[in-house]
């Protein structure tokens, strides 16, 4: 892969705060309020090190390689040892290089190369990686069931779910998200490379075109069924908010969790066919929102206030009861809000020529039990979406906080 000119690499964006200790990249940026550092174009680099994992409120990328692993070795030392070469592998790809030292080439000929060699030539594409741990891995095996957090407590059985178990769950999953496709790929592909006998891919997906906004600076995606999505998500400019609701805090579980946040996925297949035979205006009452602007019923623009109380001139709601924005609002959850970050997934037909396509939902949360499962619950009861859409998929994961410096490495607090 290129090679990263230091001055672009330290000049990422005006208000990151760059410490370089042993190669390092710090910024504390998000607790301070201010913007943390940006890439000046889509093939630049990003910081990974930072007091929380980059991934997270990160500008969301475009595209998505999402894995998850189950651990097959039994030794807690082997599994340390490999967290700590996946984070010296992902510090060297997110920077646009090779994931090992010798590279894909450089090693003896007779030898396997140490980096499988399909993204050389390519810039590192704004490649962040981002790992979260499993309530599986919380079991006998390791000495971890006692720092398991309360908030990585397994999600409820909701109403109307239809979940695989060969694709949910999972020990270790890894976000890898870039602005090039084949740069996601070869993030993952390395990792399990890394990995191998010491952990399986359990499932993955690939997703593009994201479907939330993770800055102000960034326009509302839209999902499969046309409509912009996420129009009300958190946003990494808005500090206090992040600390409220994203960010756990000391005291809120096990100490080595101060810093990270939790991440919940769901795979949502959409019943693409059918929602493609219904008409707009039945469309546009089942979200509350106009398809074309993304602005609220009743309203002109996409960033326009709600208005819950807003009446027809026959009575009914202009935002029906049981629209799906007014059922996912904070004000029906008692204020809780989510950073989502999903995807766009196609994964070929099924065998009767349908598309098999719809939604990679990426949720992060201080606390799932008093976000994520409430909105969930009221949706899965009440959303009229859900002749649309079936949950196929689920996964939960404590993300731990970002790493200091080249001599950090993912796990670290946990396995002290």
């Amino acid at each position: 892969m290129t090679q990263i000119n230091r001055r672009k690499l330290f000049g990422l964006g005006a208000a990151s705060v760059a410490a370089v200790g042993a190669g390092a990249i710090a910024t504390n940026a998000l607790m301070e309020g201010t913007q943390p550092a940006a890439a000046a174009s889509t093939s630049d680099p990003l910081p990974f090190y930072g007091e929380h994992q980059a991934g997270i409120v990160t500008p969301a990328q475009d595209r998505l390689h999402f894995v998850s692993f189950d651990v097959i070795t039994k030794k807690r030392d082997e599994l340390i040892d490999m967290l700590q070469e996946w984070t010296a592998s992902a510090a060297r790809m997110t920077q646009g290089k090779d994931s090992g030292t010798f590279g894909a080439v450089g090693g003896a000929i007779e030898a396997p190369p140490d980096d499988t060699g399909e993204a050389l030539g390519l810039p590192a594409s704004g490649l962040t990686i981002t790992i979260g741990f499993g309530p599986s891995l919380f079991d006998d095996r390791f000495g971890l069931a006692a720092k398991k957090p309360g908030a990585l407590a397994d999600l409820p059985k909701f109403p109307g779910e239809d979940l695989l178990p060969e694709i949910s769950g999972g020990d270790i999953c890894v976000q890898a998200c870039a602005h090039d496709p084949q740069v996601a790929v070869h993030a993952v592909r390395n990792l399990a490379r890394i990995g191998f006998g010491k952990v399986s891919v359990r499932w993955s997906q690939l997703g593009f075109g994201r479907t939330s906004s993770t800055s102000r600076a960034q326009s509302t995606a839209r999902n499969l069924m046309g409509f912009k999505d996420g129009t009300n998500n958190l946003k990494l400019e808005d500090a206090s908010m992040l600390k409220q609701q994203l960010w756990v805090a000391p005291g809120d579980g096990p100490a080595w969790m101060s810093g990270g946040s939790y991440m919940v996925t769901r795979k949502i297949r959409m019943n693409i066919e059918t929602w493609d035979r219904t008409s707009l205006s039945e469309q546009q009452q089942i979200f509350g929102r106009d398809k074309g602007e993304g602005a609220p019923l009743g309203k002109k623009h996409e960033f326009d206030e709600l208005d819950f109380a807003a009446k027809n001139p026959d009575g009914t709601p202009v935002i029906a009861i049981d629209a799906h924005v007014r059922l996912a609002h904070p004000s029906t959850h008692g204020n809780a809000h989510l950073l989502r970050r999903g995807y766009n997934y196609v994964d070929g037909s099924d065998g009767l020529g349908r598309l098999d396509a719809g939604l990679f939902f990426i949720a992060y949360q201080r606390d799932p039990r008093k976000q994520f499962v409430p909105v969930q619950m009221e949706l899965s009861r009440k959303d009229p979406l859900n002749e649309y859409i079936k949950h196929v998929s689920s996964g939960l994961f404590a993300c731990p906080p970002g790493l200091r410096d080249a001599g950090d490495y993912w796990g670290r607090t946990l396995f002290a």
